[in-house]
């Protein structure tokens, strides 16, 4: 059984069982292994459908060890959970003035006290040493326990069965998205192209997901293949700089350098090492190709079908870059060759710059407010026109805008037209913050349009109801163009609580069941568990990564982190700034959200950060557990209880120093699962009016429930509540299926 393929199918909550699938007429006969099997995944908060239980048990027992192995590997049962502290649920009493004493008695070689594995000294009446697992004053653990986990009472997952048709069907649904994929998708992806071909006539509409595909035939020798993606010399300088650096879109060179940079700053000056890190982002970002990479590149160019005027000005806004390029793969020399002609006459006319670039003429024709000429090029790329109407109409006025704007709306994407729907709102109001989030920068707040003062509130909400007028308008028209027979529709409750996945997704990898951001998870019990853990397989060494949580209150804020181990309502267990060789660390906070809501606490915000100079590593693993029933804690603080785990991400690649990735609404009682990048080094970094303006951004979408509610409305289907009654049938396992999504609303 392929493991690989088995994290692809538990990530849809699921499992993927090779060969026939039989259906059952009788009552199988359970085998002792079976039982095992069921028995070990309860305590890993896993069950099993029907159709899966009678598939597996028909399984052999290599196949059934398969699938032990690989769920104890996504809920990371192997890795270590222990803290600094003992019993951390229980005050230690530690106070800055025992760093203090402990600080001068060091440095002094005071021989008062008890000298640690690490060579420091801890003095008499300081730190209870009997209540760490390592060393209070540099965060060293020493001692470490096993994970002991049993079953409990926490509610189990239920994973279904998938077939070889099933994962196929996913596959084509991930190339054919008609939005782009996040992280943990592109991941799936990749493993699916390692084994399977491409299906036939498949469509392909995201960059990004081209590129992954470009690679996989890049890597499988059949360079013709690839090169037949290749559209733009865009397409090519985004595949060319993702082996280079990793990353899908094109983050320009000096935004990855002063990123790198900013993260080596260090809030201690004799710790800055920012100056080092860019110097070694410099070189690591140098180009450097073999003769036969710079011959496939040169083909891939000279090949392209696009004419070479058009070619020049895909080239223009990224030049400078281009430039680099075409030192680096030495096309000059190539387009001297024979069979390179295109190649020559390209570099001629861009070095040149014998060409017009459309966007120059649109920005002319925009300053001279002449709007016949302007729409009249805007129309000639209809998806430039539909991201730049909003500014459109506040700069020639809504109704002219409009009107131009009906010519086109018919040919845009559904994706476009949701998220005009979703951002009118946000943008037409003159106090609102929107969030952005710059390709390869960390979020930030910006100001509404200047423009919008010119204009009344009245005339501002006029502009929001007549664009999510027209959105509604296309979208309701796609769906009276269905042939539908059907009568009634069955709509799950959860499926109001997942928004669209259009605009802001996920950079980390779920191994988990996924969920899209912005996804609400319920409350169940009084405590929430957040946890992280990091540096399995590294050496010994500083590497300090922070868990930290902001409570919000009316007008003022506390902070549960490294600094206050214990406030009203939060326990953390302790600061461990260096992590044990190989087998990496953990940290946790304990929130009580009935002791916050007594205290008239608005939100808790989970953040994770770098303390460290650099990012946030790859492989650490954050989330939280949530339970109805008390959570555990061992006598040397273990706290991981897989079954209680109810969401997690993992770090892959990235340039965040710290992210958000999650606030509890503590009076609700519920979870908004997002991520949100920022600067700082500590949780005091942290802008909050940004981290609302980006909650606003998410609430503003469309959830995929009322989508569906209005097709039920436009095609007259009767809403019912029992789902063995409907004809159509909307539940969280079709939310998880990316393709059947996008066939429903976007396709």
């Amino acid at each position: 059984m392929n493991t690989e393929l088995l994290k692809v199918s538990i990530r849809q909550n699921a499992i993927f069982m090779p060969g026939p699938v039989e259906v059952q007429t009788e009552t199988p006969e359970f085998y002792d292994t079976t039982a095992t099997l069921v028995a070990n995944c309860a305590k890993l908060g896993f069950s099993f459908s029907e159709p899966l239980l009678a598939a597996i048990n028909k399984a052999t027992p290599s196949k059934k060890l398969a699938v032990l192995q690989v769920l104890k590997e996504i809920t990371n049962v192997g890795k270590n959970w222990t803290p600094l502290v003992k019993k951390w649920n229980i005050p230690t009493g530690e106070s800055i003035v025992d760093h203090f004493i402990t600080f001068f008695a060091n440095a002094l070689h005071s021989k008062k006290g008890t000298t640690l594995a690490c060579g420091h000294l801890i003095p008499d009446n300081t730190f209870p040493l009997d209540r760490y697992n390592g060393c209070p004053y540099c965060g060293t653990p020493f001692e470490f326990e096993k994970l002991e986990y049993s079953a409990g009472t926490n509610k189990l997952k239920v994973l279904e069965l998938w077939s070889e048709t099933d994962l196929q069907n996913h596959f084509k649904g991930l190339l054919e998205s008609s939005v782009a994929l996040d992280a943990t998708q592109i991941d799936s992806l990749k493993i699916m192209l390692a084994h399977y071909p491409i299906p036939a006539e498949v469509n392909i509409a995201i960059k990004e997901t081209t590129m992954v595909v470009i690679d996989a035939y890049v890597d499988q020798k059949e360079s013709e293949k690839a090169g037949a993606f290749f559209k733009t010399p865009t397409d090519i300088l985004r595949y060319l700089w993702y082996k280079n650096t990793g990353f899908l879109q094109i983050i320009e060179p000096k935004t990855i350098i002063n990123r790198l940079s900013k993260n080596s700053t260090n809030i201690h000056a004799k710790l800055d090492k920012s100056s080092v890190a860019k110097f070694k982002a410099v070189a690591d970002l140098k180009l450097k190709f073999t003769r036969p990479e710079c011959r496939q590149y040169a083909q891939w160019i000279n090949n392209l079908p696009m004419d070479i005027q058009a070619q020049c000005e895909n080239m223009h806004p990224k030049r400078n870059m281009w430039v680099r390029v075409i030192r680096a793969l030495r096309l000059a020399e190539y387009s001297k060759k024979p069979g390179f002609n295109n190649l020559k006459e390209l570099l001629d006319v861009f070095y040149n710059e014998k060409y017009e670039v459309w966007q120059a003429k649109v920005n002319h024709f925009r300053l001279k407010n002449d709007a016949q000429n302007t729409f009249h090029l805007l129309k000639q790329r209809p998806g430039l026109f539909a991201r730049s109407l909003f500014s459109s109409m506040l700069w020639f006025g809504k109704d002219v805008t409009l009107a131009h704007f009906r010519e086109i709306m018919h040919t845009l994407p559904p994706r476009l037209i949701y998220t005009l729907n979703m951002y009118a709102e946000i943008y037409f109001d003159k106090k609102a913050t929107r969030s952005v989030k710059p390709l390869g920068g960390a979020n930030k707040k910006i100001t509404a349009n200047p423009l919008v003062e010119l204009f009344d509130d009245a005339e501002l909400a006029d502009m929001q109801k007549m664009v999510k007028g027209l959105s509604l308008e296309v979208i309701k028209r796609r769906f009276e163009q269905e042939e539908n027979t059907n009568k009634t529709i069955y709509i799950d409750q959860g499926l109001f609580n997942i928004p669209m996945a259009i605009g802001d997704r996920s950079e980390t990898v779920q191994d988990l069941p996924s969920a899209l951001m912005g996804t609400v998870f319920p409350v169940e019990g009084d405590t929430v568990r957040l946890f992280m853990q990091w540096g399995e397989g590294l050496p010994a060494q500083h590497l300090d990564m922070d868990l930290s949580c902001r409570i919000s209150y009316d007008g003022k804020s506390d902070y549960c982190s490294y600094s206050s181990l214990t406030i009203r309502g939060c326990k953390h267990s302790g600061d461990i700034q260096r992590i044990p060789a190989l087998v990496g660390t953990a940290e946790y906070i304990d929130i009580n959200v009935e002791e916050l809501a007594k205290a008239g606490a608005g939100y808790a915000m989970f953040t994770c950060n770098a303390y460290s100079n650099g990012e946030i590593i790859p492989n650490l693993l954050v989330g939280w557990m949530n339970s109805k029933y008390p959570m555990k804690i061992t006598k040397n603080g273990v706290a991981y209880e897989p079954s209680a785990v109810q969401h997690q991400i993992r770090i892959t690649q990235g340039l965040s120093k710290g992210m958000v990735f999650g606030i509890l609404d503590i009076q609700k009682r519920e979870i908004i699962w997002l991520e949100m990048s920022f600067a700082g080094q500590v949780i005091q970094g942290l802008d909050t009016k940004g981290v609302e303006a980006f909650l606003h951004k998410l609430k503003a979408k469309l959830k995929i429930g009322d989508l569906l509610r209005l097709k039920a409305e436009v095609q007259g289907l009767q809403e019912t509540s029992d789902s063995a009654l409907a004809d159509e049938v909307y539940d969280l396992k079709w939310a998880t299926d990316i393709g059947e999504v996008n066939a429903v609303l976007l396709e």
